[in-house]
């Protein structure tokens, strides 16, 4: 679909990769309906978004919702299959990170509802709405942590697994109809999403990461390009499809990353220190 053509309801629009996504899509000529927690925060960037677009580009719309709350999915989806929604993106996200024992079991369960159980939910909410389109796509924003679990990963990429194989399973669902099913599996990218913690381990593991303008590209060209799946960095692409064939055998690249662990969970721990997996800041994949 050309973005000229797409009505996006983008779930974590004013975070770091959502908020470089919407302004690539307005950008392109779609119509947006950008969807976070905070009021002033999306009004402000919608009112910034349909004053730097380009003449004659649709206005840009923002509604308010808590995605951890079922009855909130559900009227979010009632207001977007009004608005005309024929793109549902989930970028909204929420972090963890650190040895699975140092986790607080609240968090853990925050972070599987915010990454997987709600974009299922407000899949199922749109979906009937979807289908009666003529074509209709649904992008799940993942993670290359979708495929490849690393150390001190274990619940963010449990719930990235996991929606890969919601988009994966959905997709095949959905095979006969109107509706596209797509994952991107950014690898790590430069945004608040990142606590002290995790930059520390990116630095001590050598992780190389993308800005979100890179990552939004990536996903507006797999709107236009239809394309199943698509996974962004070398050599991250190319473990994702190692790490397919033979998971086992790829153990022992990730002893380095192992033992940067404990470490970089200190500088999480560090006095001052806030870390986004209990404050939950900068909603995003």
């Amino acid at each position: 679909m050309k973005a000229a053509q797409a009505r996006i309801l983008l779930t974590g629009g004013s975070g770091g990769i959502g908020a470089a996504a919407a302004a690539r899509f307005v950008n392109a000529g779609a119509s947006v309906m950008l969807v976070g927690r905070t009021p002033e925060k999306l009004s402000t960037q919608a009112h910034a978004l349909s004053r730097d677009a380009a003449p004659g580009t649709p206005r840009v719309q923002w509604c308010t919702a808590d995605l951890t709350q079922a009855a909130e999915l559900e009227e979010l989806g009632e207001i977007a299959a009004e608005w005309g929604c024929n793109v549902l993106v989930h970028c909204a996200g929420a972090p963890s990170f650190g040895p699975l024992e140092s986790l607080d079991p609240v968090d853990m369960a925050q972070v599987l509802h915010t990454n997987l159980l709600a974009p299922m939910l407000l899949t199922r909410a749109l979906l009937p709405h979807l289908r009666r389109l003529q074509r209709a796509q649904v992008i799940c924003v993942g993670s290359v942590l979708g495929c490849i679990g690393l150390p001190g990963y274990s619940v963010y990429s449990a719930t990235k697994f996991g929606l890969r194989g919601f988009a994966e399973a959905l997709r095949r669902e959905l095979g006969d109809s109107s509706v596209r099913v797509q994952y991107l599996g950014p690898r790590s990218t430069r945004t608040p999403f990142n606590s002290a913690g995790v930059e520390a381990y990116n630095r001590a593991t050598g992780t190389a990461s993308d800005t979100p303008e890179a990552v939004a590209q990536a996903m507006l060209e797999l709107l236009e390009s239809e394309a199943t799946e698509r996974f962004l960095g070398f050599p991250e692409a190319w473990a994702v499809r190692l790490n397919g064939l033979a998971p086992a055998r790829m153990d022992a690249a990730f002893v380095k990353h192992r033992n940067c662990l404990s470490a970089a969970a200190k500088a999480d721990a560090a006095p001052g220190a806030t870390s986004p997996t209990t404050a939950f800041q900068g909603l995003e994949s």
